[in-house]
This record gives structure tokens, C-alpha cells and sequence, in this order.
């Protein structure tokens, strides 16, 4: 059975950083594509970040510059790193992995609030 579990998020002040990690399990194969995906209250769920197979990424230009995936295929998992965090990054974050079909984490909670 796959399973994706996020883990990292938390509160945080306006500017500060934090460390989201996506941890797969239940996946035999390489996983095609990473992806990083958030939901504001009220909001549909909007891509942010995704990493292919070979390392190629690709951000919203919302969190370009502030925010890096990256990935460690032998353990199957994938970061955020999210700097310069603002208060319209609040939000529930999600992994997605793609493995022939779509695959959906928990999704952690993000609030960035003084």
C-alpha cells in the first residue's frame, strides 16, 4: 500500500523558514515526479513546487526564488525548503508523488503569522 507522509510544518513569523520533507513508502518503482502542492482556507489547491526523476524542477512564480525542492530517490523522499516566509504562504501542504497514477500525502499545516 503507498504511503506518503509529510512531516515539518508548523507556525513561523514572516520571514522565517521551514523545512517540509515527503516521506514514500509502499512504492516499488523510481517515482517519475515529486510535487509540492498547498491550500489556503477558502482556496482551491494550487500547485507550488515538482522535481522529475533526473532532477529537473519547476516553481510557481509565487515562491520562485524563496522556495527549493530537492529530492534523495535511494530513500524515496522530498523536501521544501521554504525561506522568506510570507503570510499568504499559510496554508495545508501536500505531496504528490506520480507513479503511473497520482499519489496524495495527509498534508501538513503551514501558518505563517506574527
Amino acid at each position: 500500500q503507498v504511503q506518503l507522509m509529510e512531516s515539518g510544518g508548523g507556525l513561523v513569523q514572516p520571514g522565517g523558514s521551514l523545512r517540509l520533507s515527503c516521506a514514500a513508502s509502499g512504492i516499488e518503482f523510481s517515482i517519475n515526479l515529486m510535487g509540492w502542492y498547498r491550500q489556503a482556507p477558502g482556496q482551491q489547491r494550487e500547485w507550488v513546487a515538482s522535481i522529475t526523476n533526473g532532477g529537473n524542477s519547476g516553481y510557481s512564480d509565487s515562491v520562485k526564488g524563496r522556495f527549493t525542492i530537492s529530492r534523495d530517490n535511494a530513500k524515496k523522499t522530498w523536501y521544501l525548503q521554504m525561506n522568506g516566509l510570507k503570510p499568504e504562504d499559510t496554508g495545508v501542504y501536500y505531496c504528490k508523488a506520480v507513479v503511473g497514477k497520482d499519489y496524495w500525502g495527509q498534508g501538513t499545516q503551514v501558518t505563517v503569522s506574527s
